[in-house]
Parts: C-alpha cells; sequence; structure tokens
C-alpha cells in the first residue's frame, strides 16, 4: 500500500509510454463506440427510442420551429416535445430547450440541412475548431503536439460529448481561444470569444471576475459590446417574444431541470446535484452549492492578485467557470482540456507538485466514469474531481512566482 500511495503522489506511475498506450486505448474505445452507434442506427434512431446524436435532435427540431416562424414555441416544453414526437415518432426520447434565443442562431441553420447530415455537419466543425484550439495552445507552450492532439482526441469527454450531439467543443474552443487572445494581448478578440459562450448562461460567474480582477477593460468593453450586438440580432431574428419566453421559462427551469434533476442527477456534475443524488434536500444543495461557489470565487481573487503563473490562473477560471453552477451536464468537462493542456505545460517545464500528475490523470478520465458510477452505486465523482483539481492549481499557482506563455504564439 505504501508503495502504491508513493506512485500516486510522485506520478511515476504514469510513464509516457502508459499515457500513450492508455490514450490509444481510449482512441479506439471511442472510434468503436462511435461506430457501433452509427451502424446501429436505423432512420436516424438507434433502437427504438433514441436518435442518434440524442441531445442535438431537440436542437434541430428548435430550428425547424424557429425557421417556421414560432422561435417562442421551443420555450413551450409541452408544444416542443409534441414536435420532436412528430418528427421522430411517438416513443422517441424527447428534450428540453434551456438555452437562451442566443443558441437559436446556431439551430436554425443547421435545420436547414436533413438531420443526419446537419448532426455530422456540427460535429465535424465544433470537433475541428476544438483540435485547432489545442493545437494552439500546445504550441504555445512548446507541447509535443502529436502527443497533445492524441490526448485531446483520447479524452473521454469527446465520447460523451460526440454522443449526445452537445456542444462541449464549442464550450472548449471558445475558452481556449479568448486565454490564448489574452496572453498574445488581443484583448477584443478575447472578449468576442467569451462572450459567445453566453449560450452557457450558468457559467457566467468566473470569467468576468477574471478579467475584471485582470484589468482587462478592453477585453471587457469587447464582451460587453458582442453581447449587445448578439441580442439585438436575435431579437430582430427571433423577436422579443423568444426573450419573454426563455425568461418566463426561467423558474421552471430552475424547479424542474436542476432542483429535480429531471434529466436524471447521475448526469450533472456539480455540488448541487451531489448533494442530491446522495439523498440530501434541495435546501442543503442550494447551501452546499452557494458555499462552493462562494470558496472558488474568494479563492479566484486570491490567486489572480498574487503573483502566479499566468497558466495557473487561466486554468483556474477554467476550471471554477464548472465548480460554479449547479447545472453542468458531463459533456460539459469538455471544457476542463485547455486547462489540462496549460497544467500539463507548467508541469513540462517546471516539474509536477506532489499528486498533481494523479489529479490530472483522474481529471482526464472521469468523464468516463462519472455517470456510470453514479448511475450505479450512487457516487458523484464529478463534482470531487473537479474540486480536488481547483484545489491543486491553487496550491501550485501560489507556490510559483509570474510566467507567461510563450509571446510568439501562432497567428
Amino acid at each position: 500500500m505504501r508503495k502504491i500511495l508513493d506512485q500516486m503522489k510522485s506520478g511515476d506511475w504514469l510513464t509516457e509510454e502508459r499515457q500513450r498506450v492508455y490514450g490509444l486505448m481510449l482512441l479506439v474505445a471511442s472510434l468503436v463506440f462511435l461506430v457501433a452507434m452509427v451502424t446501429s442506427t436505423q432512420n436516424r434512431m438507434m433502437g427504438a427510442h433514441n436518435q442518434l446524436g440524442t441531445d442535438f435532435s431537440q436542437v434541430w427540431v428548435a430550428g425547424k420551429e424557429a425557421n417556421a416562424g414560432a422561435p417562442e414555441a421551443v420555450f413551450d416544453l409541452k408544444r416542443h416535445v409534441a414536435r420532436q414526437r412528430a418528427e421522430f415518432g411517438a416513443d422517441a426520447a424527447v428534450y428540453g430547450w434551456h438555452y437562451p434565443p442566443y443558441f437559436l442562431a446556431v439551430a436554425a441553420p443547421l435545420a436547414k440541412l436533413p438531420y443526419l447530415p446537419a448532426l455530422a455537419l456540427w460535429q465535424g466543425l465544433t470537433l475541428a475548431a476544438y483540435l485547432a484550439t489545442i493545437a494552439a495552445l500546445a504550441r504555445a507552450q512548446k507541447l509535443d503536439l502529436r502527443k497533445t492532439l492524441l490526448g485531446a482526441l483520447a479524452f473521454p469527454a469527446v465520447m460523451v460529448n460526440l454522443g449526445h450531439g452537445q456542444n462541449g467543443f464549442l464550450t472548449a474552443a471558445l475558452l481556449a481561444a479568448g486565454f490564448l487572445a489574452l496572453e498574445r494581448r488581443q484583448e477584443p478578440v478575447a472578449g468576442v470569444a467569451f462572450a459567445l459562450l453566453a449560450y452557457k448562461p450558468q457559467f457566467a460567474f468566473a470569467l468576468p471576475l477574471a478579467l475584471l480582477l485582470d484589468r482587462r477593460w478592453r477585453a471587457i468593453a469587447a464582451a460587453a459590446a458582442t453581447l449587445a450586438v448578439m441580442t439585438a440580432l436575435s431579437i430582430a431574428a427571433f423577436g422579443l417574444s423568444s426573450w419573454r419566453a426563455f425568461f418566463d421559462g426561467l423558474a421552471f427551469t430552475q424547479k424542474f431541470v436542476v432542483e429535480q434533476g429531471a434529466a436524471g442527477f447521475e448526469k450533472i456534475q456539480s455540488p448541487f446535484a451531489a448533494v442530491r443524488l446522495l439523498g440530501g434536500d434541495v435546501s442543503l444543495a442550494w447551501g452546499v452549492q452557494g458555499a462552493v461557489t462562494a470558496i472558488a470565487l474568494i479563492a479566484l481573487v486570491w490567486l489572480w492578485r498574487s503573483g502566479a503563473d499566468r497558466r495557473a490562473k487561466f486554468a483556474a477560471t477554467i476550471v471554477s467557470t464548472l465548480l460554479t453552477t449547479p447545472y453542468c451536464l458531463d459533456y460539459d468537462m469538455m471544457a476542463l482540456a485547455p486547462a489540462l493542456v496549460l497544467l500539463a505545460g507548467m508541469g513540462r517545464e517546471k516539474g509536477f507538485s506532489p499528486y498533481e500528475k494523479t489529479a490530472l490523470a483522474l481529471a482526464f478520465a472521469t468523464p468516463l466514469a462519472a455517470r456510470p458510477l453514479a448511475a450505479a452505486i450512487a457516487l458523484p465523482l464529478g463534482a470531487p474531481a473537479i474540486a480536488l483539481l481547483f484545489v491543486l492549481i491553487l496550491r501550485r499557482g501560489l507556490a510559483t512566482g509570474e510566467a507567461r506563455l510563450p509571446s510568439a504564439l501562432p497567428a
């Protein structure tokens, strides 16, 4: 046992060869999973009830509703469910729309295509954006590009995201692009990238705080201007009624989706969901979530005001984005990818601190095991793993001096 603990502390168990072999194994498993999904699909359905791309099916239907002149209908659960069943069958799985009207700008053009081409285009384009930004982040830190891209593809959250046709690739790409732009002092670009994340308003705590603490006034101005333009365009395209419907539905979303866990608490990787999964009531869950959010934001302020390595600040901001929301699903853990690359770069350059490599490996593997463990034995793995990573980033960041990413970043 002592030897095992020593290996976990040093991280020596995670050799270069094991990283390569484990990465290849995960990548092959993902490819087998995807091939099995696609080859089992008939008339867009995997078996009797599940659409290929599951969650994407309702995004595509929402786009069709918007194109038909009824964007507010997506916020009416009964109408939206009825439209999904009319499209995919009475026994098909159905999903709720919880995005602000901004995301209809993605759904509407995709819905002009047939379902399967739309799904392939959406996943292909966002996967390419994710890989491109991760590659740029790797080159900025002089990491081995081939190994980094292997890890980026083998990251189990990729398989989860592809299985659900979700937007995790886009989230990760925008976060990586935003922080790369900040380090290159391209603040307006960073502001635009961060503003485009407004389709996930539950992630809105950490990023604005980080920009304020870093005094990135041009980035803040660009983000505010981008949000104003996005809002005006969404009203012009989808009407003010879509925003009224969105705000009218927030109370229902909070009660039904967040507090009652309509999607299943095993899928949600937040402190709130962890408490609910373990049998805690709603008041206790909100209390724990509030405490974690407050502690994470206070710690983030402390870190940004320190002389810590900027990569630690960036990574901590990304990880705290997931910690500070009650609604973070397993596919949202795609956002951890740029943080893991930043931390890998720090470790390669300065050496890994005790338990750091093991914690990084745990965070990397968590999307693979979080949902199955929660469903099988009510064990919440996601939130504790994310919190552990955050704590280790704080420890690492506050123990190091100021450092910057290399200035010669790719254009």
